[in-house]
């Protein structure tokens, strides 16, 4: 009997039974969307904690009329916004002194959760020590912010509330306020504008749930608003801004919640990998030609564009009320019939002013750069109304829009940017109907972090910031070549067009844009002069970017075939800041100190061929002749000059043309050094600190690339770049531009690994081929996530007079470098000069080979031979 009651009046385990529902309701989210998920996920939790509340043995104990405490919900969990996979945290909230007891409350209410995986944050504190750390930590702050009440005693939680705005929030609002949006702004800063980005970060980048956070923060703060409804009703949002916010934080919230039951955990980046899973999971489907992952990530990019507007527009209207209360100044006014500013915000005077001028459509963008600022929600909502107007070929043809369009492209535009916002409104796509291919075009390697039309854009606006100079990190001549460019229109036009071959995902997007880009110039009615100048930027715009990474930039031949293929100064100019607006637009693996220095130096070889003639011999034994003396005059001592004077004889012409006079004194002390030894280094850093350059000097061996590229390979160490020389006195020195090691706290420990692997490979200690075998076995390839691109090798006997070229183009795995490079010894060939060139996500290695007695491999025997050699080589890893 006793043991029947006792099973009767036993009340249910709420963690079980929390367990149990949170498994219904993820499973209904399997199937489809959930309405109300946040909310009633937040709602088991807190039936959790009521539950547990009253259950309480602890509780009792305490005596919550002598100690009054009361639990309280903070951050996404107090705001109702409870993710699958999201952190739960919680306050135990104590009226004066936190008992001794309190640890014990702790256990009974959080072990639980704790065993069933979920993370539970918590803190115990009184309402005194609760103001005291929001007043010295604003991270509190915003906690305390977001806080709702649980269970307990509520009258203590409203006490704290009201003494956190009495002593803390009304006295120093604006501080607050200015804080948050600091932090915001360095938030933006470490991960990027995820409106944009290929693998957006939902939550912290700009344009995701933080932005929104922030909104509220300081509507909280300023207005002292209860819940998100009233941003609308006291007036920061409209009622249709209100709602259109609504829908993209619900999208955005559902893309993570489908990423949290995906990854299985708490995850707020969307990588690359689980993007066509997720598309497949939301069972979104393929329509207009795009793949369900593209529809995907255009919705999710539509949805952060608008809550990265709405935040941006939100902290304006607090900038102009602001300026208004402090300089007693009206709000900005606009001359254009047809448009007006409300709240500081552009917008039509009403759509019947659209049909009687549709030239208002593009007026409004053209105002919205002069007046830096932005358009309101209503006027987005009716450009995108009257695309049909747009759309029509008598705008399109227009000379008076083509030059309002224009005004806009050259104008800059940091902070309303009025090209994004004509992406955003469709008005872009309506004018130009070709951008509409390449809007959601995403390309899936670990090159690009920008979908294409986004791509194009941010090129745009990078072109016009090398052109202003205020980047202390730029280089003084993108400005100066910026301004001999003249007109910059054209050069503007080629960098908003450059990739909208990409269309179509087969290769040649070069030459299939430069097509697509006359046909739209010839539509806008542009000078036919001007037309084959930015059709030559599209059809090249590769071309100095492939050149250097993948040719010999020290080879006289190299910057003569670029000059010809050229042809003017002032197209090299602006094919040089296209080039540099490209890389950097793509990404840091596209830009940096490394690949700015090889492209500067084309440049600048290729400009003095157009301008001064071709290069002569004359002219490179006058400068080797200069350098020795130079070098030659630094020595004081006869011996010491005598010394060095026989050294620099045994110098190749080459190697004293291409380096420079800082470098070369460098490599004699360097080689001083070799004596046994089998090899000497020395390791710099660049000024980035993104990359190092090796120097190795050593007894010039056959195989010895090979075994130098083995072992960093072996360590980690990503080779970008080889500059080979050797000596008449058999010294090889050899230069790799290389990666910084991945960890900088232990690079020192790495390299000295490194030597001792390079000492034993050289001594035939180390069987290279073998530990690289090791090393391949756990090295997973970007191949799945890419499309289907050959894997091909070239031989080429016309590009050089003195050298056979073998380009190869390979997916990437540990010990490339040094497989290829073995192959070519293995077909008796001397390898010159290397070049190390990721294109996407392949990579392209360029040898510049002769045979064991120094001349071309140009025979057809030969050449087969390579092709057969390196694509055995290739096979074998794939």
């Amino acid at each position: 009997m006793m043991k029947l009651s006792q099973n009767i009046t036993d009340p249910p385990d709420p963690a079980a039974a929390l367990m149990r529902q949170r498994r219904g309701l993820f499973k209904q989210l399997e199937r489809g969307p959930v309405d109300g998920f946040l909310k009633k996920h937040a709602a088991l939790v807190d039936d959790y904690f009521l539950s547990s509340f009253a259950q309480s043995r602890v509780g009792p104990e305490m005596g919550i009329m002598r100690n009054p405490y009361a639990l309280v919900a903070l951050g996404g969990y107090g705001r109702a916004e409870q993710c699958v996979h999201s952190d739960i945290d919680l306050l135990f909230l104590f009226e004066k002194r936190v008992p001794p007891q309190a640890e014990a409350l702790v256990r009974e209410v959080v072990y639980p959760l704790w065993d069933m995986g979920l993370e539970v944050g918590h803190a115990t504190r009184s309402v005194k020590e609760c103001l005291q750390m929001a007043a010295k930590d604003h991270e509190v702050l915003t906690s305390l912010l977001d806080a709702r009440f649980i269970c307990g005693m509520s009258p203590l939680f409203h006490k704290m509330i009201d003494q956190l705005r009495v002593k803390l929030i009304n006295i120093k609002p604006r501080k607050l306020i200015d804080w948050l949006v600091d932090s915001n702004r360095l938030r933006h800063q470490r991960y990027g504008d995820s409106a944009f980005l290929l693998e957006p970060n939902l939550k912290e980048g700009q344009g995701g749930l933080r932005d929104y956070h922030t909104m509220l923060w300081i509507a909280r703060i300023q207005s002292d608003i209860k819940q998100s409804r009233d941003l609308e009703y006291m007036g920061y949002l409209s009622h249709a801004e209100y709602a259109s916010l609504c829908d993209a934080l619900a999208f955005v919230w559902g893309v993570r919640n489908r990423l949290h039951l995906l990854t299985r955990r708490k995850s707020d980046q969307l990588h690359l990998e689980h993007q066509t899973r997720l598309a497949e999971a939301m069972a979104i489907q393929a329509t207009d030609g795009s793949l369900p992952v593209e529809q995907l990530m255009g919705q999710l990019h539509g949805a952060m564009e608008f809550i990265k507007l709405c935040y941006v527009v939100f902290l304006y209207e607090l900038d102009q009320k602001k300026r208004l209360r402090r300089k007693n100044k009206a709000l900005k006014e606009t001359q254009v019939p047809g448009l007006k500013f409300n709240r500081g915000m552009l917008n039509f005077t009403g759509p019947e002013v659209i049909l009687e001028d549709p030239r208002l459509l593009i007026k409004i963008f053209l105002e919205s750069s002069v007046k830096k600022a932005p358009l309101n929600a209503e006027a987005l909502r009716l450009v995108k109304e009257f695309g049909h107007l747009i759309r029509r070929p008598d705008f399109r043809s227009s000379p008076e829009v083509m030059a309002d369009f224009e005004k806009i492209l050259v104008r800059s535009g940091e902070v309303f940017n009025a090209l994004s916002a004509m992406l955003s409104s469709g008005f872009l796509i309506s004018y130009i109907p070709q951008f509409g291919r390449v809007v959601n075009r995403i390309q899936f390697d670990q090159y690009h972090l920008y979908p294409v039309a986004r791509h194009l854009l941010r090129t745009v606006r990078l072109l016009k910031g090398l052109g202003s100079g205020r980047s202390e990190r730029d280089d003084p001549l993108f400005s100066q070549i910026y301004q001999e460019i003249k007109p910059k229109k054209t050069l503007l036009w080629a960098a908003l067009l450059h990739d909208i071959g990409k269309a179509e995902p087969a290769s040649g997007h070069a030459h299939r844009g430069a097509h697509m880009t006359r046909e739209i110039l010839q539509e806008k009615g542009m000078p036919m002069a001007d037309i084959e100048t930015v059709v030559f930027l599209v059809a090249e715009h590769l071309l100095l970017f492939d050149t250097a990474s993948r040719r010999d930039i020290n080879d006289e031949e190299t910057a003569l075939s670029v000059a010809r293929k050229v042809g003017r100064a002032d197209r090299l100019k602006m094919l040089y800041l296209l080039s540099v607006a490209d890389a950097m637009a793509t990404g840091p693996k596209a830009w940096n100190d490394w690949t700015a220095s090889l492209l500067r130096s084309l440049f600048l070889k290729t400009l003095n061929v157009l301008e001064k003639g071709e290069l002569v011999s004359k002219k490179a034994i006058r400068t080797i002749e200069e350098k020795k003396e130079r070098i030659l005059t630094t020595v004081a001592d006869r011996d010491a000059r005598s010394a060095r004077e026989a050294l620099l004889r045994m110098m190749s012409p080459r190697y004293l043309l291409y380096t420079s006079s800082k470098e070369i004194p460098e490599h004699i002390d360097l080689f001083a050094k070799l004596g046994d030894h089998k090899f000497v280094w020395q390791i710099e850093k660049s000024r980035d600190a993104e990359t190092r350059r090796v120097t190795i000097c050593a007894k010039d061996r056959p195989g010895l690339l090979a075994r130098i590229a083995g072992v960093l390979t072996l360590n980690g160490i990503n080779i970008l770049d080889v500059r080979i020389f050797t000596w008449r006195n058999n010294i090889a020195l050899d230069i790799f531009e290389v990666q910084a090691p991945p960890d900088p706290i232990f690079e020192e420990e790495r390299w000295n690994r490194c030597a001792g692997d390079l000492e034993a490979a050289l001594a035939e200690r180390l069987d290279l081929s073998k530990a690289l075998r090791d090393k391949e076995n756990g090295f997973q390839s970007i191949r799945p996530l890419t499309a289907q691109r050959p894997q091909h090798v070239l031989v080429d006997n016309q590009s050089s007079s003195f050298f056979t070229i073998v380009e190869v183009t390979a997916w990437d795995f540990p010990g490339l470098l040094y497989r290829v490079s073995d192959a070519l010894f293995r077909c008796h060939l001397d390898i010159w000069v290397a070049k190390i060139a990721t294109r996407v996500d392949q990579v392209v290695d360029v040898f510049y080979v002769r045979n064991f007695d120094g001349e071309k491999a140009d025979s057809p025997q030969e050449e087969a031979a390579i092709r057969e050699t390196v694509e055995k080589v290739l096979r074998r890893r794939h």
